[in-house]
Formats: C-alpha cells, sequence, structure tokens
C-alpha cells in the first residue's frame, strides 16, 4: 500500500510517499481502507519535533511511527475474529492518536479505540478532521469549561480548525458568540453563527471594554495574563496549546477566580473520548455542527498541504484524499475554497 512515510524530523521534504507492507488486523481490531485524512497543526509538530518535550512521547531522535497521521475516514475493509461492534463495508471515521499511520491507504484501529461509523450526512473529507479539531474543542467547551446558556464566548482563531468547530460548538450550547479573526475569514466566521465577529487587524479585543466568561484561544498566540482583564470575575482562560508559560499560569491561578486551562484530549481515555463523539455525532445528524474544509490535497501533495499549515493562517481544516471522488483538489493558495454548510 502507498503511505506517507517520516523517517527523521526535519521539513516538509523529510514526508516520503513510499510503498509500504498492507496491515493485518489482530484480533481485536478493525482494517479501515481510508478515503480521507487530516492534516493538522499538530502533524506539522510532529515532524519537525517540536516542542522538545514531546519526544519523549513520539521518539527521541526520530519518529517511533514513521507512517504520518492520525486523523481518517474510510470503509471498514477487515475485522479481526474478537471484533463485534463493526462489519464489513461500514463507513467508519476516528483517530489514531499516538498510534499514527491514518497518512496511508490502509489503517488498523482497536474497535475499542477511537472509532466509530459515520453519519450519512457528511461526507469522508468532512468526518477525517472531526476527532483532531472538533473532538478537541468539544472537550475544552463541554467538558473543561462547561459552558452554560447566556455566557459570554470569546474565541481567538475563529477561522480555523479548532476555531470553526469552537464557533458553532459554543453557539449551540446557547453561548454568546465572540469570533476573533483576520479580514479575509470574517465573513466565514459570521455564517458560522457567531454573534460578533473582531477583526485583529483592526480591532484589539482586549481595548474595547468588553468582559468574557471564556476566553478560548485556539491557537496559542495569547497568554492569560494578556486576557485577565478581559475576563468577567470568574472567568475561564484556556488554550489547547501547551508551553511553560501557560503551564506556570494553571499553576498560579489554581486558587484564583480567574483561571488558565489546559488539557491534553488526545490522552484521554478512549471511552471517554467515545462517549463525546457520539454526542458530537448527534450534533452533526441534528445539523448543529459541520466541518468546514478548507483544503484538499491528494496523498502524494502532502509535503505541499506541511508547507501550507507551516505558514500560518490556514482556514478551517486541511484534508488529504486518499480515495478521492467526492470533491476537487486544492493546491495552491489563490485558489483555495472554504466548504461550510449554512446553518
Amino acid at each position: 500500500m502507498k503511505a506517507i512515510v517520516c523517517e527523521k524530523y526535519g521539513s516538509p521534504e523529510v514526508l516520503q510517499l513510499q510503498e509500504v507492507a498492507k496491515p493485518s488486523p489482530k484480533e481485536n481490531e478493525v482494517l479501515v481502507k481510508v478515503h480521507a485524512a487530516s492534516v493538522t497543526t499538530a502533524d506539522t509538530m510532529i515532524r519537525q519535533g517540536t516542542p522538545f518535550y514531546g519526544r519523549l512521547f513520539i521518539g527521541l531522535f526520530k519518529p517511533k511511527h514513521s507512517i504520518m497521521g492520525t486523523g481518517f475516514a474510510g470503509v471498514v475493509e477487515a475485522i479481526g475474529e474478537h471484533v463485534s461492534q463493526f462489519e464489513m463495508g461500514q463507513e467508519v471515521f476516528g483517530e489514531t492518536a499516538l498510534g499514527f499511520g491514518a497518512n496511508a491507504e490502509y489503517v488498523c484501529v482497536p474497535e475499542d479505540g477511537v472509532i466509530t461509523t459515520k453519519s450519512s450526512n457528511i461526507t469522508f473529507q468532512e468526518a477525517a478532521p472531526i476527532c483532531d479539531g472538533a473532538l478537541t474543542s468539544f472537550n475544552f467547551l463541554k467538558e473543561l469549561a462547561k459552558v452554560k446558556l447566556g455566557q459570554k464566548v470569546l474565541i481567538i482563531g475563529a477561522s480555523g480548525s479548532l476555531g470553526t468547530a469552537a464557533v458553532q460548538l459554543a453557539k449551540a450550547f446557547g453561548a454568546e458568540v465572540t469570533g476573533v479573526c483576520s479580514s479575509r475569514n470574517v465573513a466565514l466566521v459570521k455564517s458560522l453563527g457567531a454573534d460578533h465577529v473582531i477583526d485583529y487587524l483592526k480591532e484589539d479585543f482586549r481595548l474595547n471594554n468588553s468582559t468574557y466568561d471564556i476566553i478560548y484561544d485556539t491557537v496559542g498566540k495569547s497568554s492569560f495574563s494578556q486576557c485577565k482583564s478581559s475576563l468577567s470575575v470568574n472567568g475561564l482562560y484556556l488554550s489547547p496549546v501547551l508551553n511553560m508559560r501557560l503551564l506556570f499560569q494553571m499553576i498560579w491561578t489554581t486558587k484564583s477566580k480567574k483561571k488558565a486551562l489546559f488539557e491534553a484530549t488526545g490522552l484521554k481515555k478512549p471511552v471517554e473520548l467515545r462517549e463525546m463523539l457520539k454526542e458530537l455525532k448527534l450534533m452533526i445528524e441534528n445539523n448543529l455542527f459541520s466541518t468546514v474544509v478548507g483544503r484538499e490535497y491528494q496523498l502524494e501533495q502532502i509535503a505541499e498541504a506541511h508547507r501550507y499549515i507551516d505558514r500560518g493562517h490556514k482556514v478551517g481544516n486541511v484534508v488529504v484524499n486518499i480515495i478521492h471522488n467526492e470533491s476537487d483538489l486544492v493546491s495552491t493558495e489563490d485558489e483555495q475554497k472554504v466548504l461550510t454548510n449554512t446553518h
């Protein structure tokens, strides 16, 4: 089978399309023929081996798992003899987490891992990134912050993978949502249901005298100390981008009314992630949430996808088509097309 192999840390050029052995499912595994896979900012960091402490999990001097990618969507081709929850031919999606291997024509996933059947009202391309972006934002807003009806939520990076999900989720949870993005993405963020949109090129939200119950920085561009004055009395500052500054702020605010919070969603137990995924699927099926796919590439264009993400300012989710028969492919910034469902 064809797969994207990364045998050393470095620039996008270290990613190589190679023929490798097709995996065989163990007795508790499902073999998925991958139709689409996600490419994320986390993938580019793993490719570079940054931050350095992350190598304790992914490999000190080179990647432990050479095949890249975590988010996938496809069709069950074979099942292990003890598998009871899935059948051959079912459309599924999920995430391999630290097992990687999704940027390939086939991937094996434990049936008790992060995998579920695909809703019929979404495509493989829309399903593949869900466990990378949407599930993280669901965890931060629903489980960590416990967003309530009428609360004010500010989302920094509202046009990215986590941000486009967060705008829709916070709105569905009954919050008054303000999105922060650049000028070119204001219309997109409004279309996702944001009550207010701040163009950071024209306005600094910290200077507008507004306060928010929750500030969710999806891209890690701010800090708790920078946002503290914009938080309400018991406000929460959330970010999925862990660094030493955020770690110290979490410790520092433990006994404060205003708190900084972080959680590694991908390291939660699969049973917990599947429960969240079940709720997220219901929202998808009830048209309360839809994936924003900003760009699509072919598997052999993976280095180009990484270069695009490395430049920053990506819109929505980036997807690799491994079996590409549902939509056109995009390869240059001028041809960018944002696909959204209206609500």
